[in-house]
């Protein structure tokens, strides 16, 4: 029954995911007019579960190995680490903060880890041949994606307007149907990257209720959490997707393209080099950047981004506080 409660968990905690990492992927989108949001939504769902069928497993079995734990403990471990990112996504999508889901899974394995089997539950990693490995690894992971995206949507901005300085009216519509190419890149990133990593923790679930002999991927859980993942930006991403469309600054379909082409740019090369990022942090950051690229940095919101930085800096103690607190209920209940 544990394992059946902890997969559930982990599954609702994919649906708010969507309300956060998966609207990001169509939140430009949107805001530029580019398509209609229902349009977006089915963009999104094609690719966000393509995406997680179709790369791999990398980034899921990086994840898995944040904690070395099996048999209940893993349970308690797993299944209280995703409540504790599920209640941190509920609460910051009420107040429209974009955090990001997979930091939250971090923090929330972290504490849980702690809680149940000490500091030596833990493997804090590093870079090891060129991979990112536990805990270390995933938030270095997790601190270069964004600064790679910003640069990228900074540079591609600028030099999208440079060469579009004398442009016509005629070029908004290329324009515009560039950015569903790119949203789609992005929401293909998006999956297999942010929906490997739910993929990974209910993988491990699966073994250590004794479901499967070895740490593997099936298909159906590939599937699920592909149709969570959209299924949650359908029902709750539209908070998401205003803070980041408009709430930044006023984007327009150049700075949309520039700000898909860096987010994607990192979410794919991630994703092949099986590194965790976040897309929350990623399409951010090269949103920002795409702002910067018309060198007036006072139209950008900067107390918006401000409060959207805060709740980054917050994710992982409060979900690694959570993720123990609910490990020692979990363990005094089962």
């Amino acid at each position: 029954m544990q394992v059946e409660l902890a997969v559930a968990l982990a599954l609702a905690f994919a649906l708010t995911s969507g309300f956060h990492d998966a609207a990001d992927a169509i939140a430009t989108l949107v805001a530029t007019r580019a398509a209609r949001p229902g349009q977006a939504i089915v963009l999104a769902a094609v690719f966000n579960i393509l995406g997680a069928v179709l790369f791999g497993t990398a980034v899921a079995s990086a994840v898995a190995s944040i904690v070395d734990v099996s048999g209940d403990a893993a349970i308690a471990v797993v299944g209280s680490s995703v409540f504790a990112a599920l209640a941190w996504n509920l609460v910051t999508w009420w107040f429209g903060l974009p955090v990001s889901s997979g930091h939250s899974l971090v923090g929330g394995l972290m504490g849980a880890g702690f809680a149940v089997g000490g500091a030596g539950a833990v493997r804090w990693g590093g870079i090891e041949s060129g991979q990112p490995v536990g805990v270390a690894g995933v938030l270095i992971a997790l601190a270069l994606a964004p600064i790679a995206g910003f640069i990228i949507g900074l540079f591609t901005d600028r030099v999208a307007r440079r060469a579009l300085v004398r442009a016509t009216a005629r070029t908004a519509r290329p324009l515009r149907a560039s950015q569903w190419a790119l949203s789609a890149a992005v929401g293909f990133g998006h999956g297999s990257n942010d929906a490997q990593k739910l993929m990974g923790v209910i993988a491990v679930l699966l073994v250590a209720g004794g479901y499967q002999q070895e740490f593997g991927v099936p298909l159906w859980v590939k599937v699920a959490t592909g149709a969570a993942l959209t299924l949650g930006t359908a029902l709750g991403g539209w908070r998401i997707v205003r803070t980041i469309g408009t709430g930044i600054f006023r984007l327009r379909p150049i700075d949309g393209a520039a700000s898909q082409a860096g987010a994607a740019t990192v979410l794919l090369s991630a994703s092949a080099l099986g590194a965790p990022v976040s897309t929350t942090h990623v399409v951010t950051s090269a949103v920002v950047g795409a702002g910067g690229g018309r060198r007036r940095w006072a139209h950008i919101r900067w107390q918006v981004v401000r409060s959207i930085g805060a709740g980054w800096l917050l994710t992982l103690p409060v979900t690694a506080a959570l993720g123990a607190a609910t490990a020692v209920v979990w363990q005094a209940i089962a």
